[in-house]
């Protein structure tokens, strides 16, 4: 990655802020869909998701996964998994920025890093360094300060969090790219949104086409918000490193939580702001300690591969050269699903 041209690494920068940056921003565009309830929001998004996306591979003629998918069983079934946690994350995070609860949505995503890690301990059996099982610690904290605060437990932002971690691990699983990957999981998506949509209709009880022709437009370009941020992070994904993305995936709560206070003028009592303090000092400890491993990691291969070049040296001389420090199973899956945010 450091390879590459100071202009590719702008472009890929410049992809990184415009995919979160739209991520961040989308709580404007969900009110703009009312009078449709969630339900009907969500459905629309599943439908019009799969007609851009499949323009999109029609266009740049990418098709061949599809048979290596249906060839495989396995892939299937985790996909429709991918299909179905996804759909749960959509669903609730379309209604709580309908019905004013944007502030603790962004929390959600927020304490995602810290459920994942915590998802990796508890189902995967990893080990955590110190300062991860800290920031874990404080996590937790924050979230009976913001029960308290609540005055029940932050279920939105735990939905949230839980059913975007779940996606990341089966998208690691899954291993396809995330044009492709939105494609499958909408086509599994597809019949069940398009029947609703047939039944609200059969039922008077739709909105598109009874609210004008602006409406229906901004239904349908609920599959262009789907996948325009997908499309930018795609070309942001391979042009800077992981570490990059993963400091960039900030920008996205970020935006959020500052659109609940300012824009939508949503309420931060004092045992709130403590709340969300605590969970920002342990992404703050989370992301030192990434940072400082994947520097140590860095220096361990270059001296690897130093020692691999210098001739003068024979072999078994040096002592052992520390090896790279792999990702987790649980923050290989978090990588994994930065290709699809809601």
């Amino acid at each position: 990655m450091t390879g590459k041209p100071a202009a590719e690494r702008r472009i890929g920068l410049l992809n990184g802020f415009a995919a979160y940056g739209m991520w961040g921003l989308v709580p404007l565009f969900w009110p703009l869909l009312k009078p449709a309830g969630a339900v009907e929001i969500l459905a629309h998004r599943m439908v019009w998701s799969l007609v851009f996306v499949a323009a999109a591979l029609a266009v740049i003629r990418r098709w061949a996964w599809i048979g290596e998918l249906v060839r495989q069983p396995r892939r299937l079934t985790l996909i429709t998994v991918a299909a179905a946690v996804i759909t749960v994350n959509w669903g609730v995070y379309i209604w709580s920025v309908n019905s004013g609860h944007v502030v603790e949505a962004s929390l959600g995503y927020f304490i995602n890093p810290l459920v994942t890690i915590a998802m990796g301990v508890l189902l995967l059996k990893e080990r955590l360094r110190p300062v991860q099982w800290a920031a874990v610690g404080i996590g937790a904290l924050a979230v009976v300060v913001l029960t308290v605060g609540y005055g029940r437990p932050p279920w939105i932002s735990l939905v949230l969090a839980f059913s975007f971690a779940t996606y990341g691990l089966v998208k690691k699983k899954v291993n396809l790219g995330g044009v492709e990957s939105l494609a499958a999981e909408t086509a599994i998506q597809f019949l069940p949104a398009l029947g609703y949509l047939v039944w609200l209709g059969s039922q008077g009880e739709s909105t598109f086409g009874a609210e004008g022709a602006g409406h229906a437009l901004l239904l349908a370009a609920t599959g262009i918000v789907t996948a325009l941020p997908l499309v930018c992070f795609g070309a942001a994904a391979i042009r800077v490193p992981l570490s990059t993305l993963g400091l960039l995936q900030y920008l996205a709560p970020v935006f959020q939580f500052l659109l609940g206070i300012l824009y939508f003028k949503e309420a931060m009592p004092p045992e709130r702001w403590a709340g969300f303090a605590l969970v920002w000092l342990a992404l703050t400890l989370l992301t030192w300690d990434a940072l400082r491993t994947a520097r140590r990691a860095a220096r361990a291969l270059s001296g690897h591969r130093a020692g691999a070049d210098d001739t003068t040296v024979p072999p078994g001389a040096g002592g052992a050269v520390p090896a790279t420090a792999p990702l987790s199973e649980a923050e290989a899956g978090a990588a994994k699903a930065l290709e699809t945010k809601p």
